[in-house]
């Protein structure tokens, strides 16, 4: 028998912890009989089907979520025509909550694993798999197994709810982690969360369970041996059990491998001074912390059922980004109750002003099951009807206010969450009345000029937020265009240089010295010595400045004397990426 557990995932990198969970929980005896396929929502649809069809399946199951659903329904009812009788199941969040209803719609769909998969699978493989064995059909009768949605008897039938799953029962999922080269490792410590965020499907499970710590540090040894890039905890808050955290926070301190990164998802109000000290003494870029922050607004988080301490919370995230060694990613949501756009704009500046590595500015999905979902008519939420159920309007937002942020979310994207431009935005804010306005204005300069239309290069977006500058701040032009250098050539190595920057044919001779004599370089860059000056001089960059530009926040009063910066590629910031750089007068 060959049972299919396909997968179309957002990205490459990316992979589907759910089916591989399904697979390595059947066990080991069925491991050649289940078979996984994974693709992405960039496949084209006709290579999906052809790929499915050609590996002849028994029968398939989809994992389903809102990224994907739209395609997979659209792919499931091709699959059923040129595989006629193919036994066709779904599973995961998006299909969960309302089973029966995408049964009657979906009359190709054989039935629906509902809640958590794994013991429901293994069953109903089982299953399958005798009444192949029988001779028999393998779609329909569900027998005693729960967790089901199904078709029996011209009805559809409910099977029961299954309990929970003792976490320490589920196998290890990454025994091969070759085929997880340059994709994420996603890995969980626990299920449920303690919270009841309303927008949150995690909030329909209260209870936590956690696996247990020793088995967790034998995995992670495993993955930490074999140098993973990147280990993703799907907790979905990690800190709720500081005991549980701190083990594991102490564990991968203590046995880094100077390559492995970790990302959890924390609740910053939550911690306490233990785990602030420990996260300070990691190597630098050895975590990653997720915050979902979501709105600055009080009465906004009161009634989302996320009450939080902001005082607390940001001292602790200021505290976390003081340490420069922890990449900091908050979240904020548009769309939640009682936030209009101007108390939206409020929140943007409070959490703008934490200096996150990231600041995703992401917009409210109404997901089934949610208490949102419930409570939609009562804000006046209006969503799209199709996945990802994304707002569209509230009570307090207009759906051309959403329009705007919209746009204001993309100029986030483009100058703040690219770090390229870490030190001409903090001395171009001081031209607005806050950050948010900034890029409120910055949005409106691209509509303007049609950029939302023809997307700029990257390398012209400095062009662009020059211009912009120009029009909007209140500096000269020639601090503007230093800034921009310094930023620009902080990424890379620029083969060709950017019209903005100074003409330096003046400074061959000096820098023609500076890399074949002595002048202190070795001192300067000590990592070249006994390499040639051409070589030195391909892996760095000299530029000179009349403003200290490598300064963020201090003064940019003109320089009675012009320094030297000597940007080193060799060695970059193992948060930002940006090359070191050495000042010399």
């Amino acid at each position: 028998m060959k049972f299919l557990l396909a997968a179309v995932n957002a990205k490459y990198i990316h992979s589907n912890p759910a089916v591989y969970s399904l697979k390595a929980y059947a066990g080991e005896e069925y491991e050649k009989e289940i078979e996984i396929a994974e693709y992405t929502i960039n496949n084209s649809q006709s290579y999906i089907l052809s790929d499915l069809y050609k590996r002849r399946p028994d029968a398939v199951a989809f994992s389903c979520y809102i990224w994907n659903w739209r395609i997979i329904r659209e792919l499931s009812e091709e699959l059923s025509k040129i595989m006629p009788g193919l036994p066709i199941w779904l599973g995961g969040p998006e299909v969960s909550f309302d089973a029966e209803e995408i049964l009657k719609e979906c009359g190709w769909i054989t039935g629906i694993m509902i809640g958590e998969g794994e013991e429901t699978f293994r069953e109903l493989f089982c299953l399958c798999r005798r009444a192949l064995a029988d001779g028999g059909t393998i779609g329909g009768n569900p027998g005693k197994t729960e967790g089901l949605v199904c078709r029996q008897g011209g009805k559809i039938v409910r099977t029961g709810q299954r309990e929970p799953l003792d976490m320490n029962s589920l196998p290890f999922l990454y025994h091969q982690p070759e085929k997880f080269r340059n994709r994420i490792i996603y890995y969980e410590s626990s299920r449920g969360c303690p919270y009841q965020c309303s927008y949150c499907l995690s909030s329909v499970e209260r209870k936590v369970r956690f696996r247990n710590i020793e088995t967790v540090k034998k995995e992670l040894q495993f993955l930490l041996d074999a140098k993973a890039a990147q280990v993703k905890f799907v907790d979905r808050t990690f800190n709720c059990l500081p005991a549980h955290a701190m083990e594991i926070w102490k564990y991968i301190d203590a046995h880094d491998n100077g390559t492995t990164n970790f990302h959890f998802e924390i609740a910053a109000d939550r911690m306490n001074e233990e785990e602030l000290t420990i996260l300070s003494q990691m190597r630098p870029g050895l975590v990653q912390l997720e915050i979902g922050i979501q709105s600055a607004n009080l009465l906004t988080l009161r009634e989302i059922d996320r009450e939080a301490d902001m005082e607390k919370l940001e001292r602790t995230v200021g505290r976390i980004r003081g340490g420069g060694n922890v990449h900091v990613h908050l979240d904020l949501i548009a769309g939640l109750p009682y936030e209009d756009y101007a108390s939206f704009g409020r929140s943007f500046d409070t959490v703008y002003a934490m200096r996150p590595e990231q600041l995703q500015l992401g917009f409210l999905k109404v997901l089934k099951g949610s208490p949102m979902h419930e409570r939609a008519e009562k804000y006046g939420i209006k969503y799209t009807s199709l996945p990802p159920y994304e707002v569209l309007c509230t009570d307090w937002l207009s759906y051309g206010e959403i329009c705007r942020l919209k746009q204001i979310e993309e100029m986030v994207e483009l100058y703040y969450n690219s770090n390229q431009f870490t030190h001409t935005l903090p001395v171009l804010e001081k031209s607005f009345s806050s950050p948010f306005s900034m890029f409120e204005k910055l949005a409106e300069y691209y509509e303007e000029n049609g950029y939302f239309l023809n997307s700029p290069s990257r390398a012209y977006r400095y062009d662009i937020l020059l211009k912009f500058a120009l029009c909007c701040g209140r500096e000269e032009e020639a601090l503007y265009k230093e800034l921009l250098t310094y930023d620009i050539y902080l990424r890379e190595n620029m083969k060709s240089r950017p019209g903005f920057a100074r003409d330096l044919s003046g400074y061959k001779e000096e820098f023609r010295n500076f890399y074949s004599g002595e002048e202190g370089r070795w001192e300067v860059l000590s990592a070249y010595r006994g390499c040639q000056a051409r070589e030195m001089a391909r892996m760095t960059h000299i530029e000179m400045f009349h403003y200290p530009v490598w300064k963020t926040g201090g003064s940019m009063d003109k320089l009675n004397k012009e320094k030297k910066v000597v940007f080193d590629y060799g060695e970059r910031n193992p948060l930002t990426k940006e090359a070191r750089t050495i000042t010399l007068d």
